[in-house]
């Protein structure tokens, strides 16, 4: 198939989007990133890889690290991270309080902000120097250009009293063990990984192959690990607009609000995108409409 005319007649086709969202201000060192940004990066099993636009422009990751952290925490202890966080969507924004109460503590799923608190708590039981293993695992997925921007780990922490509520609720209810402040910083630096569409589309591909990175032969997760990490990001990769995102594109993946996208075809390819402009959900405006076209397109889905 060709994916590099396809890209190019998208990323020409979505242009009109741009004004449409908002750049994720509340983050202070998100809030000068030029608002008309797009690449699009599409990596096949086989090899291929085609770009369009701003595709080796490294951005803030966000959210899309939650993946990262999950994978390295399955591969560490498997099925026990789903004794204190559940696969549940939540049907309600990224760092709400309210469903987190009524549930005493346990969260959603591993991606939104408490999910991922706790599965940062979970590292810190085996990784002696959390932020520098981080990277260098997701180094392993075959990612050169990954690194942390400090000035995004400064910003989170300087507003980050929601997170830090969210915290102190499940240490208060016995689902964080460590110091909270600990387990903030490491939460907040997987965040403010920088990486390209490239890297990200490149790093994902293990999902796409069973739990295997192409090209150098080594397993992060089994089979059936890889198909669940798949199933959670179909179901809950997009905070509360998933299953728009599921009708509409029908592809396992994950968002972040410095406005990357990366999503997966099983037994296929990996593609990113990158757009900042968010809609309300906190989901890039031009980044669904890429992957809504890109499905279409191709026929390719997991539908």
């Amino acid at each position: 198939m060709k994916y590099q005319a396809i890209i190019d007649e998208i990323h020409a086709e979505v242009q009109y989007l741009f004004g449409r969202g908002n750049v994720a201000d509340y983050i202070p060192a998100l809030a000068g990133v030029d608002a008309r940004k797009l690449g699009i990066a599409v990596h096949t099993l086989d090899g291929e890889c085609v770009e369009a636009g701003d595709s080796r422009e490294r951005f803030s990751i966000q959210s899309i690290s939650k993946v990262f952290n999950l994978a390295l925490a399955m591969r560490i202890v498997g099925d026990e991270v789903f004794g204190r966080v559940g696969v549940e969507p939540s049907g309600n924004p990224f760092n709400s309080l309210v469903q987190l109460e009524q549930e005493k503590g346990i969260p959603r799923n591993p991606f939104i902000n408490a999910g991922a608190l706790v599965i940062a708590d979970i590292l810190l039981d085996h990784l002696d120097r959390p932020n520098e293993e981080m990277l260098a695992f997701v180094g392993k997925l075959r990612c050169d250009d990954v690194r942390y921007d400090e000035s995004v780990v400064e910003s989170e922490k300087a507003c980050g009293f929601v997170n830090k509520a969210l915290g102190n609720f499940m240490k208060a209810h016995g689902n964080i063990t460590h110091d909270v402040e600990a387990v903030l910083d490491a939460y907040y630096h997987q965040c403010a990984i920088e990486m390209s569409c490239v890297g990200l589309a490149t790093s994902f591909l293990f999902l796409a192959n069973g739990g295997v990175v192409p090209g150098t032969g080594m397993r992060v997760l089994t089979a059936s690990q890889a198909k669940r990490v798949n199933a959670i990001m179909l179901t809950c990769g997009f905070y509360d607009e998933a299953g728009s995102f599921a009708y509409h594109v029908g592809l396992p993946g994950k968002s972040g609000v410095g406005g990357g996208i990366v999503a997966v075809i099983p037994g296929l390819l990996a593609i990113a995108v990158w757009s900042p402009e968010l809609n309300r959900y906190g989901n890039s405006v031009l980044g669904i409409k890429v992957l809504e076209l890109f499905t279409t397109r191709t026929g390719k889905s997991v539908f």
